[in-house]
């Protein structure tokens, strides 16, 4: 799966961290554009060959020969190491980027007391450190992105250690959120279930939603085809059996291997449908400015401010 995922430190851990990986695959085809100019879907022969935030892709289920997909979507963080060296590198992302929210689904062996608070602590993190106080119960919304801001209460971290959020104050995911089966058996189409720890996908209570679209193992021929069209249907799948509510998070494999739009389209699906009910995030963008040249609305500073606009693709990694 691919989601946000932390390493260790000193003591025993092994860590589920929400980050993005990369992987890529090329194969040399004759392209008709070349030297940065091939757009999405455009057959390629190498990278420099396809636009900005496009990469050259050989995605043999999907399509013959190579092609320029999409590939960029945030900084990447390092996926293996001490938990100290990712969450201090998590500190310089956030230190340089004010605006930014960084949401850590930790999937949590650390044993030792107080273990956590500690490596966040040296890595200089709780500075942004979201109380969970601060959190909403029985499903109520969240603060504005932009009173997150303001307050530099930029870091969210979820644990799966449902006591650390007594003893060390760091949030018990499945209080929450609500989160569909990983593997095999969460990517069978017309079905979205509700994994064990979670409560029905439909318990409006828990006010987030993570959805898992990824193998029991890890499959890199195939990823190309799941984050793609079977992704999106999956994705509105789960929306109807969460109470019509859409993603907030998604965890892939392999995320920079799709068909084309991939796990990026996702995320513009759904900021897309959280924000204005658009199937594109990029149609909000072009709905507001117009409503703002007409003087009819203020949507597009919304875009900034907007406390559903939390969206993120990831891919996992298990650390040690």
């Amino acid at each position: 799966m691919n989601i946000l995922s932390f390493p260790n430190m000193v003591f025993s851990q092994n860590l589920l961290l929400i980050i993005t990986a990369s992987v890529a695959a090329l194969v040399g085809v004759a392209a008709s554009c070349s030297k940065g100019e091939c757009r999405l879907h455009d057959e390629c022969s190498s990278n420099q060959d396809c636009e900005a935030g496009l990469y050259c892709l050989a995605c043999p289920l999907g399509f013959q020969g190579t092609r320029c997909v999409r590939s960029t979507i945030t900084d990447q963080f390092k996926l293996l190491g001490p938990a100290i060296d990712t969450l201090r590198e998590i500190e310089a992302f956030l230190s340089t980027h004010p605006s930014e929210i960084v949401t850590i689904i930790l999937e949590d062996y650390v044993q030792a007391p107080n273990g956590l608070t500690k490596v966040f602590t040296d890595a200089g993190l709780m500075k942004y450190w979201f109380p969970v106080t601060n959190m909403p119960k029985n499903g109520q919304d969240w603060p504005l992105v932009n009173d997150m801001v303001q307050n530099n209460q930029r870091l969210l971290v979820f644990t799966s250690i449902q006591s650390k959020e007594a003893s060390e104050g760091i949030a018990y995911q499945w209080n929450f959120m609500v989160e569909n089966q990983y593997g095999n058996v969460g990517m069978k189409a017309g079905s979205c279930t509700n994994r064990k720890e979670s409560s029905s996908l439909n318990d409006k209570s828990r006010s987030l939603v993570l959805v898992n679209y990824f193998r029991c193992i890890p499959m890199k021929k195939l990823s190309c085809e799941d984050n793609s069209r079977n992704l999106i249907k999956m994705l509105h799948t789960c929306s109807g059996a969460a109470a019509n509510r859409w993603a907030n998070f998604v965890a892939v494999d392999y995320y920079k291997r799709s068909e084309g739009g991939g796990s990026f389209q996702a995320v513009d699906l759904l900021n897309g449908k959280l924000l204005c009910g658009c199937d594109d995030i990029h149609a909000c963008v072009e709905e507001s400015q117009e409503e703002y040249n007409n003087n009819k609305g203020t949507k597009v500073e919304l875009l900034q401010q907007d406390g559903s606009y939390i969206t993120r693709s990831s891919d996992k990694l298990i650390g040690w």
